[in-house]
């Protein structure tokens, strides 16, 4: 499992190991904050601005539910002071690399705090496809990034501020598209269970899903795959929706069953290296363009 740090033990060992660390504005290179994924990459670039270096662990395209991680990303996690994660048992790969790092970074949780939906006792760790869980990441970023470098306060305060400004604005635009679906079609099928959130939040029905796992990295078994057949058919949900990462062979298998679309280019999991998703307001843009087009 992933360490929780409190703010308080997040104090101790940034300040007594870096004294304070001096921004880049003082003339010194900027402090490097790790992240796991790209999409918290950017949100944390978001509020940093350019007073502290910023890196993504995974690449853009990664799926981190089935990355194996190499041994440039165990220096540079063993190198790191602080990391950024999503937390909730998403970043299942990071957990040998913690290991063996030891005691020397800490890690902040973005997730922290954010109301969770559970099955069978495992978290869905998929929150930030709502815009509103996001404004909780932005927070707990805030408060990390402000122990790392006190005197950055009030700069990733109000980074923070526009940024949360700007969360609120694409919640109100993705209620506005999904307004033009009609509510008996706001109907989803995925490869693995990832929207649940983004369900919750603008009234869509997840009708069903080909790998009933909170992760990509899992295969259904027959029983499944005929059971969800049976939900679509008789649901009449008109397109099963992929991340650009999944494996489309079951997918393609229901659509052969049922006549479904099958859209494949979903970026749920990672950003992208220039258009369509390169950072998470693209992202979820693109996203919901892509879903409203398949069900409208």
């Amino acid at each position: 499992m992933i360490r929780h740090a409190s703010i308080a033990i997040l104090i101790v060992l940034l300040l007594a190991s870096c004294g304070g660390i001096p921004a880049s504005a003082s003339g010194k290179a900027a402090p490097v904050v790790l992240t796991s994924t790209s999409i918290l990459a950017d949100v944390t670039r978001q509020i940093a601005g350019d007073r502290l270096h910023v890196e993504s662990l995974l690449p853009a395209g990664s799926d981190p539910h089935s990355y194996q991680p190499t041994p440039q990303d165990a220096a540079k996690v063993a190198d790191s002071k602080l990391m950024i994660v999503n937390g909730a048992g998403y970043e299942q790969f990071l957990n040998s690399l913690l290991n063996n790092a030891g005691d020397q970074i800490t890690i902040v949780e973005a997730s922290t705090g954010i109301h969770s939906r559970n099955e069978d006792g495992t978290i869905d760790p998929h929150m930030w496809l709502d815009p509103n869980n996001m404004i909780a990441y932005v927070d707990n970023i805030r408060e990390a990034l402000t122990q790392l470098d006190p005197t950055g306060k009030t700069v990733y305060q109000s980074n923070a501020d526009a940024y949360i400004s700007q969360l609120k604005a694409l919640d109100l635009w993705i209620q506005t598209q999904v307004n033009q679906i009609s509510p008996q079609k706001r109907l989803l099928i995925t490869n693995h269970e990832s929207l649940g959130y983004f369900a919750a939040r603008y009234g869509f029905n997840v009708v069903g899903t080909v790998v009933k796992s909170f992760s990509s990295d899992a295969s259904p078994s027959a029983q499944q795959l005929a059971a969800l057949i049976d939900e679509v058919r008789s649901s009449k949900a008109p397109a099963i929706f992929l991340d650009t990462g999944d494996n489309d062979t079951f997918a393609r298998q229901l659509a052969e069953e049922t006549g479904v679309k099958v859209v494949t280019d979903l970026h749920l999991e990672s950003l992208t290296d220039g258009p369509p998703a390169p950072t998470y307001i693209d992202m979820m843009k693109y996203n919901v363009t892509q879903i409203v087009n398949a069900l409208k």
